[in-house]
C-alpha cells in the first residue's frame, strides 16, 4: 500500500530509473513495444524533471520507492493543438507524464492520479496508443479520451482529460 507521496530527490535517481526499467519491461511484456524505447526516459532529463520540482515518488508502508511520476500544473505545449476532438475545457489544468510502477504494490497509478486531483482538479494526461493498460486504468478512473497529440517527436497519443469542478 502506498503510504507517502513526496518530490523527488537527487538521491533518489537511481531507484527512479530502476523504477523506470521495470516499467518498460512490463509495457513490452503487456504488448506496448513501440513506447519508452531507448531507454526513455533518459536520466538527465529524470534530473532535470527533479530539479525542476515536477517529479515526484511513491513510497510503501516500509519507504520502498514503488512508484514516480511528473506532475505539472499548468499549460503544457505539447497539448496546444489536439486533433480529432478536443478539450473538455481551457482552464488551469494540471498535466501528468511518466506514472511508472516497481511492480511490488497494486494501484500506483490510481493512488497518483488522487493525489494529482487535490491539488488541482483539472487533469489532462496523454499515452500511447498501444499503452491498453494505461488507457483502462484512465477509463477506470472517469477520464474521457478527448482526441490525439502529437508529442515532441512528432508521434501521436491519445489525450484524456478529467475534471471534477
Amino acid at each position: 500500500m502506498i503510504t507517502r507521496i513526496r518530490p523527488s530527490t537527487r538521491d533518489d535517481l537511481p531507484e527512479v530509473m530502476e523504477i523506470y526499467a521495470v516499467a518498460r519491461d512490463f509495457m513490452r511484456r503487456s504488448g506496448n513495444v513501440s513506447q519508452w524505447t531507448g531507454g526513455y526516459p533518459p536520466a538527465e532529463y529524470i534530473a532535470g524533471e527533479i530539479e525542476a520540482g515536477h517529479s515526484f515518488v511513491c513510497e510503501n508502508r516500509d519507504g520502498e520507492l514503488v512508484g514516480t511520476f511528473c506532475f505539472i500544473i499548468g499549460d503544457d505545449p505539447t497539448y496546444g493543438k489536439i486533433y480529432e476532438g478536443e478539450w473538455l475545457n481551457h482552464a488551469l489544468y494540471g498535466t501528468v507524464h511518466r506514472i511508472a510502477s516497481a511492480g511490488k504494490e497494486k494501484g500506483v497509478a490510481e493512488t497518483c492520479f488522487r493525489w494529482c486531483f487535490t491539488r488541482c482538479l483539472n487533469i489532462r494526461v496523454d499515452t500511447h496508443r498501444d499503452n491498453r493498460v494505461m488507457q483502462r486504468i484512465l477509463e477506470k478512473l472517469g477520464f474521457t479520451c478527448c482526441g490525439i497529440i502529437h508529442v515532441a517527436d512528432g508521434t501521436e497519443r491519445l489525450a484524456y482529460q478529467k475534471t471534477v469542478f
